[in-house]
């Protein structure tokens, strides 16, 4: 019996299993025949941008004054309060006075000594005119008169010019600021012996409202610009007073609520770093800006009427970190197409070869290509649609033995 049953076993499984291979292969070949893969693609076309160049700077003050003394002496007050506001010609420090002030006393009292001195031989020379007329005096006493008062004359303004000196130094040991502005700290304090014109300053004093941004742009982006300017296919732009409009990123990435204007681009390149030196002038009023801060500038220098742009979802790398897009044919074929990208631009990529207006690239549904020659079915979508869609899918890498192979698309921005 058992024998019986393991004979007529052995055929069934056979036909079951000639049944299992004949439907896996039907199923097979259905798929073959019908597999056109669903994505979602855009279709590449032209607009007008701003050109924008993002460029490195540091925040430099409008105004500064590095305040120090004019006459030697010893500081007597600190008459302002550290980190304050000052205004032009406040006080900021009292030197102590009295051997001025006694140079003043002693040049005043010789000025008024030698306007004395002047009247009197004035009068006498004047007296000598008429009696050498009549020969009532010597011709020789007369130029000796003449003589004296020029001599007075010489003296008084000596004498006045001694007593502005000592008005000038009298006045300098009142330390005063130049400029008004935002005033640092102290870096002497009362009792401090000062010497004129020394090297050490006593304090700094800063206009912080309007500030600079000094900017660096290499010589060959300026080229590339001035170049692209002179064949027409950039259009330059300029703000309402005829001055390039300056954005401003903070360190922290934010932006800065005010516009800025492009002051100047030097006419010079640095011979050890091959770049150009340009100024920005912002308005400051809150004192968001501070000397010496990190800033990144965004100029706008000038608009691309036939700008192509895609969105950062169509791009990937290939194993060299090329930037390659995946292509719709008309046939529904695809082709992996290495392109050149400028720079992103809020959330697309500028392209600048490699693609042209009207062809067809993938967007969604990448991942779901295996295989060679390989057929989609493409689905139109807009450009906002194509931004909408997030980058949690992955594109296909193409390998050299001709197999995809998905990635995350991590994109590395064009500076």
């Amino acid at each position: 019996m058992q024998g019986t049953a393991i004979k007529v076993m052995i055929p069934l499984v056979m036909v079951l299993t000639v049944l299992t291979g004949c439907e896996k292969k039907q199923k097979a070949q259905q798929q073959m025949g019908s597999g056109a893969v669903n994505v979602g693609v855009v279709e590449v076309g032209t607009r007008e941008i701003a050109v924008t160049t993002e460029l490195p700077g540091r925040t430099n003050p409008y105004v500064i004054a590095e305040i120090r003394p004019q006459v030697s002496g010893i500081i007597q007050k600190r008459l302002f309060e550290e980190g304050s506001d000052v205004k032009k010609d406040q006080v900021l420090y009292q030197i102590d006075p009295a051997v001025y002030q006694a140079t003043y006393n002693s040049a005043a009292a010789a000025f008024s000594k030698a306007e004395a001195y002047l009247a009197t031989n004035k009068a006498r020379a004047e007296r000598y005119a008429d009696l050498v007329k009549i020969n009532a005096i010597s011709k020789q006493d007369y130029d000796d008169a003449e003589a004296t008062y020029k001599q007075a004359v010489a003296d008084l303004e000596a004498a006045r010019a001694a007593t502005e000196s000592a008005t000038i130094n009298l006045n300098y040991t009142r330390v005063t600021s130049p400029i008004a502005g935002h005033v640092g700290k102290s870096e002497v304090t009362q009792g401090a012996l000062v010497t004129a014109n020394q090297p050490t300053m006593l304090t700094r004093v800063q206009q912080l409202d309007p500030i600079y941004v000094d900017l660096t742009q290499s010589s060959v982006d300026w080229l590339r610009l001035k170049n692209a300017f002179e064949a027409g296919s950039l259009k330059r732009k300029v703000g309402d007073k005829n001055k390039v409009k300056v954005k401003l990123k903070l360190e922290d990435g934010t932006l800065y609520k005010q516009e800025g204007d492009l002051e100047f681009s030097d006419v010079t390149v640095d011979e050890t770093t091959g770049m150009i030196s340009l100024r920005a002038e912002f308005s400051n009023p809150n004192r968001d800006l501070l000397p010496g801060m990190y800033v990144r500038a965004v100029i706008e220098q000038g608009t691309d009427a036939m700008a192509i742009l895609i969105p950062q979802k169509a791009l990937s790398r290939t194993q060299r970190g090329e930037p390659q897009v995946i292509v719709v044919n008309d046939d529904h074929t695809i082709a992996h197409r290495v392109i050149s990208v400028d720079k992103e631009y809020g959330k697309e990529w500028i392209v600048t070869g490699g693609l042209k207006a009207g062809e067809k690239i993938i967007v969604e549904g990448a991942q779901n290509l295996r295989g060679t020659n390989i057929k989609v079915e493409p689905k139109l979508m807009t450009m906002e649609e194509a931004e909408a869609i997030p980058m949690d899918s992955e594109p296909v890498k193409e390998e050299k033995n001709g197999q995809k192979k998905t990635e995350s698309p991590t994109l590395t921005k064009q500076q």
